[in-house]
């Protein structure tokens, strides 16, 4: 499995994510409640996207790990 390639391509979607926070927080058209909402699928999103590459990450290395043994 190639991790880093996977990595490289989170990456970018994290780039795209921070691009939609900025663009919601600098929207002076929403309100506290407004933009609160715009922001948590973004928030969760990049979560999810985290937990995910370490689990990616975790199951590679246990992978490696069973074929030394």
């Amino acid at each position: 499995m190639n991790v880093e390639f996977i990595e490289q391509k989170l990456n970018e979607i994290f780039k795209e994510l921070e691009q939609e926070v900025m663009s919601v927080l600098m929207d002076e058209s929403l309100d506290k409640g407004q933009t609160n909402l715009h922001m948590k699928p973004l928030t969760s999103t990049k979560q999810i996207l985290v937990n995910a590459l370490d689990s990616i990450k975790m199951v590679d290395r246990l992978a490696k790990e069973d074929l030394e043994k």
